[in-house]
């Protein structure tokens, strides 16, 4: 198996080892792990001049939005996907839980300011999750003891055994006026992007969240800021913004009910055993001719 665009960290390497591989160089490879998670001209550089033998290539991390344009069915394609379910599914309840029960308004007030208290109970709340892969499902899985009433909006119709209802996406704006929080963890896609603009915005409640955990273009930036700013709804927990990383001095960043963590739902502390243990996998399932994990869709293009 080879290794791209350089030699790869060592712990890549090591856990190639450590699911049978031998690393090779391209021209020698039936395999490829790509370790750059953004350097689709480089793996494109290789696939031109070595891809009629490689039969597998392991994309770094859960979403492969710049190497969208190379996925093709001359191979197999997978990725991180559902690698970082469970720390990126923790902060979305964080977020949730932050913003419901009304911390960054008591952190933005002065510490005897006079006014009414504020917050909502996430138990028995309506949730909507937008995305029906990995993290929608350990997130479910940490939302089951707050008896929440729960709609996953997906691509497919096929109900998720975890949520109270399931609906495709054609049915978003029909499930938005009754959600006092909704989560956004699905991939980013033509479809997708853009999703949360004016118009959608305008369909939540004003007491109600918007956590996004997946991508930034999901949300239209500055439809969300007026919408925050005019209280059409009630708040915002942005692991991912657009443009990412956000200006210094960009206002969303003083306001009071919007929460921004500098994309840290998976860290690089985090993410360093969960993918070692995902390439680990997956080289011994190739080795053993077994189905591999986290497998890419060439047509959906995740």
């Amino acid at each position: 198996m080879a290794v791209g665009p350089t030699d790869g960290p060592d712990w890549m390497v090591d856990a190639l080892r450590a699911g049978g591989a031998t690393v090779v160089a391209p021209d020698r490879a039936d395999a490829l792990l790509w370790t750059d998670p953004d350097d689709p001209v480089g793996l494109s550089r290789v696939i031109t001049e070595h891809g009629d033998h490689l039969r597998w290539v392991q994309l770094p991390w859960a979403g492969v939005e710049p190497y969208a344009h190379l996925l093709d069915h001359d191979r197999i394609w997978t990725c991180g996907k559902g690698v970082y379910a469970e720390p990126v599914a923790e902060l979305a309840l964080t977020l949730a839980l932050a913003g419901l029960r009304g911390l960054p308004t008591y952190l933005h007030d002065a510490p005897h300011a006079e006014r009414g208290t504020v917050g909502r109970n996430l138990h028995g709340a309506s949730v909507v999750v937008v995305g029906g892969g990995g993290i929608t499902d350990a997130f479910l899985r940490m939302l089951a003891p707050f008896d929440a009433v729960t709609t996953v909006v997906r691509r497919r119709e096929v109900p998720h055994p975890a949520a109270t209802r399931t609906v495709t996406l054609d049915r978003l704006d029909e499930m938005l006026p009754d959600a006092d929080l909704v989560v956004v963890a699905c991939a980013l896609t033509p479809e997708t992007t853009g999703l949360f603009d004016e118009r959608r915005l305008a369909r939540m409640r004003p007491q109600s969240w918007l956590v996004n955990v997946a991508r930034g273009a999901h949300v239209v930036t500055d439809d969300l800021l007026d919408a925050l700013r005019s209280g059409t709804i009630g708040g915002a927990g942005l692991d991912v913004t657009d443009p990412e990383p956000l200006p210094a001095d960009h206002p969303l960043w003083s306001e009071p009910n919007c929460v921004i963590t500098p994309h840290v739902g998976n860290t690089a502390a985090m993410a360093r055993p969960l993918l070692s243990e995902r390439i680990r996998t997956n080289v011994a399932r190739w080795i053993d001719g077994e189905p591999l994990v986290g497998p890419v869709d060439a047509d959906a293009g995740y």
